[in-house]
Order: structure tokens, then sequence, then C-alpha cells
């Protein structure tokens, strides 16, 4: 006589409950986020990076000015850790006001060029036909120009240009056409869903439907490539503050640091690697970051990678 078995529960997804109830979106996208261990590591590195150089100034004894007791060329040793420039900065207050000045540029342009480019793609993408045309060859123009040439050569000749914000101005005006164009497509698979017409149908202005409805659903594309926007600026500050066209002496960021110290590489290393290092981490903890969000918020990313 056969004894009937029990049948063996299946296992559970990633849909499926948390002590019984079903999982929310935000929950499963904040648990793949979580196990994607490159982008928690990267997401723990960079916040002590800006933890330490936004606090590390009120409890470090220089900051990046030249003092008179500071001596000229020292390497690194007890007193500064990092050395000392032929000026008499000491290299670590330099580093962490660089880094403050860098991430301040960089968050900044994010911000703008995320919110620029999304509602212009966004705007594109709802009404098509000649507006979509018009609008994205506006983009195709801001994407062909070389963008460092545009942003050096505007910096040298706006007054002030000098400062992080004017800076991070500067580099915002060219770097929202890339994320106008990804929004842009996003939109167009979703301006003839259900919940568009459905809004539409109940009166909605098209401004409320972009707004409320399209930049909504598109938030995935949006917030990976704000993300990558971050880095982006990161290098394209460095790159301008290297030819001698973004933040400038008695200010400082790594990229000025480094251009500063780009003629004694081999003679006071202590003055060009530890800018170059961070500069280097900090932009592959970001991209490490949003590729994290990029599997958390489209898991066919890693399915297909499989």
């Amino acid at each position: 006589m056969s004894e009937n078995k029990a049948p063996t529960a299946s296992p559970r997804t990633d849909a499926e409950s948390v002590g019984g109830a079903e999982r929310t979106q935000l929950q499963m996208i904040t648990r793949r986020f979580l196990r994607h261990r490159p982008a928690m590591i990267s997401l723990v590195l960079l916040g002590v990076i800006t933890l330490a150089a936004f606090l590390g100034p009120y409890v470090w004894t220089w900051d990046h000015l030249v003092h008179r007791e500071i001596p000229p060329s020292v390497p690194p040793n007890a007193d500064h850790p990092f050395g000392t420039t032929t000026a008499g900065h000491d290299v670590l207050g330099q580093l962490m006001r660089g880094t403050q000045q860098t991430l301040k540029v960089a968050f900044t342009v994010s911000v703008l060029g995320t919110v620029v480019g999304s509602l212009w793609g966004a705007t594109a993408g709802y009404y098509g036909g000649r507006v979509d045309a018009l609008m994205m060859r506006v983009v195709d123009v801001f994407m062909i120009v070389p963008l460092l040439v545009m942003v050096a050569a505007i910096a040298g000749s706006v007054r002030g240009g000098t400062t992080w914000y004017a800076v991070a101005l500067i580099i915002a005006m060219f770097s929202w056409a890339q994320i106008a164009r990804v929004v842009r497509g996003v939109v167009l698979s979703l301006r003839e869903q259900e919940f568009v017409e459905a809004a539409r149908a109940a009166g909605a202005s098209p401004g409320w439907i972009i707004v409320r409805h399209l930049l909504p659903n598109a938030a995935g594309p949006i917030i990976v490539a704000a993300t990558l926007l971050v880095a982006v600026a990161i290098l394209l500050e460095a790159g301008m503050s290297f030819l001698n066209f973004g933040i400038q002496l008695p200010d400082i960021s790594l990229g000025q640091m480094i251009g500063e110290a780009r003629t004694a590489a081999s003679t006071r290393p202590w003055l060009f690697y530890p800018p170059g290092v961070l500069l280097v981490i900090i932009c592959l903890t970001i991209n490490f970051i949003g590729d994290g969000l990029r599997d958390a918020l489209d898991p066919r990313q890693t399915m297909g990678r499989r």
C-alpha cells in the first residue's frame, strides 16, 4: 500500500512574499541592487570618500591654502601624510578641498542635465511628428559638437568661469543631450499605452501627462543615465581644469591638482599620483553603481549575461 506524499512547496521567486506579503516593485529593485556586490562596495567606498572630503577639513590641521608654517616640497611624513607642494600647500588639505569641488560640480551637472534632458526628450517623444524631428535635430547638434572643446572655450570667455558653480552650469549646457535621446526613446514606447490614453480621455493636459505619467514610468533609464552623467561630469571638469579653463587657484579641484603637478610626476610623485588615483577611484565607483542600478531596474540585463 503506497503512501501519499505531501506535495513539495515550490521555491519562491523575487515577486513572491516577504512574510506572506507580496513584494512591491521597489522592494525587488532594492533587493537586486543589494545583491550586486561591486555596486554595494562602490557605494560604501564613495560614501567614505565623500564624508572624508566634506567632514575632513573640520578635523584636519591644514586647509587647501598656502601657509608659511608649511615647509615646501616635503615628501609624505607624519605631519603631512601626502607631502607638501613647492608653494607651501598641504596635499591632504588640497585633496579634501579638490574632492569637494569636483563632486559638487559633478552632482550639480547630473541634476541639471537630467532635468533638462528628461523634459526635452519626453516632450519630443510625446508630441512626435515635426515637433519631435525639430527637437531631436537640436539634440543632434549638441551631440556632435566636441564637448570638451566647447565647454573649455565658453569657460575661458565667461567672466567668473573659474568658480565651481559656473563650471557646473557650463558643463550642464552640453551634457543633457544624451539623456534627452534616451528618454525620448522610452516615451515613444509609452505614449500609446492605455494609462496615457486614459489620461487624455480624462482631459489631462500634455504637460501633466508628461510630468505625472510618462516621466515616472521612464524613471529606470533616467536614474541610470543620471548616475553615469556624474562620472562624465567629473572627467569633463578634470579635463577643463587640466587645460587651465576650469577651477583655478586659490581654489582647487582634482583635475587642477593633476594639471599643476604634471611636470612633477617623476620628481615629486606625491603631488601627481594621489589626485590621479582618487579621480580614477571615484569614476570607477560611480560606474559600478550605475551598473548595479541598471541590473536592479532591468533584471533582463543580468539574465542576458548569465
